[in-house]
């Protein structure tokens, strides 16, 4: 039996300080915790919604009803109706300032949420940039285009020699063509000495008959000499 009277319930923790203690159990959780508080903080507004529209529904009865007395000379029943009117006027103010505070703090914790939401992207781009890093330092680029570029040698070196030529007479094509031109060279100093030779040759003279022309008056002497000239030019 409880002498004290019946125990009291334990007081149940708001959507705003659960959200706050729940803040740092992980991102899902405080997300969870964030998007429950701002629905609870939109339904109260709905609901100060609709108390601030009975209540002017209220301030128009009264008005009417104040209209309504004085009409019937009942001064002291219009002055009550307008002062019950200006209790729920003050009422309306009063809600109106709760509901600014309530939009208030949607708005702000909207605001964080999606600024968190941001911070998390933010922080998992930069790790995503901090592992690519590590994975393709400075380093292991350097080594990698040095690679590429001993690779692109290597393959230039073996198209070199796949495009060399099997035939062997092939290896000695520049002796060969060594030997054309001097054969091409004969050939034009030949072509300009023979213009040359055909001019320098003399008319040879016609070769005389094997009897010589007398000599008038000659001597015994000078008859014997040319009889031996003659003899030797019939001899050649």
């Amino acid at each position: 039996m409880n002498w004290f009277g019946k125990k009291k319930a334990p007081k149940q923790p708001s959507a705003v300080s659960s959200t706050t203690t729940n803040s740092g159990g992980g991102g899902s959780a405080s997300r969870t915790n964030t998007a429950n508080t701002v629905v609870s903080l939109r339904e109260n507004i709905s609901t100060q919604d609709k108390r601030e529209q009975h209540l002017e529904k209220k301030i128009e009865q009264l008005t009417a009803e104040a209209k309504a007395k004085m009409a019937k000379k009942d001064k002291k029943g219009a002055l009550f109706a307008l002062k019950r009117k200006k209790l729920y006027e003050t009422e309306i103010d009063k809600i109106q300032n709760i509901k600014m505070t309530l939009e208030t703090q949607v708005m702000n914790l909207e605001s964080a949420q999606q600024n968190a939401a941001t911070f998390q992207a933010m922080n998992a781009g930069k790790s995503a940039m901090t592992n690519i890093r590590a994975e393709t330092g400075i380093d292991k680029v350097d080594d990698l285009m040095d690679e590429i570029k001993e690779e692109m040698e290597m393959a230039d070196e073996i198209s070199n020699a796949l495009a060399q030529p099997v035939d062997p007479l092939m290896t000695d094509e520049d002796d060969l063509l060594a030997e054309l031109e001097e054969l091409e060279a004969e050939d034009v100093t030949e072509q300009l000495l023979e213009p040359a030779k055909k001019a320098e040759l003399p008319a040879m003279p016609a070769v005389p008959s094997s009897q010589l022309p007398s000599i008038p008056n000659a001597t015994k002497a000078e008859e014997e000499e040319l009889k031996q000239l003659e003899a030797e030019l019939a001899a050649l």
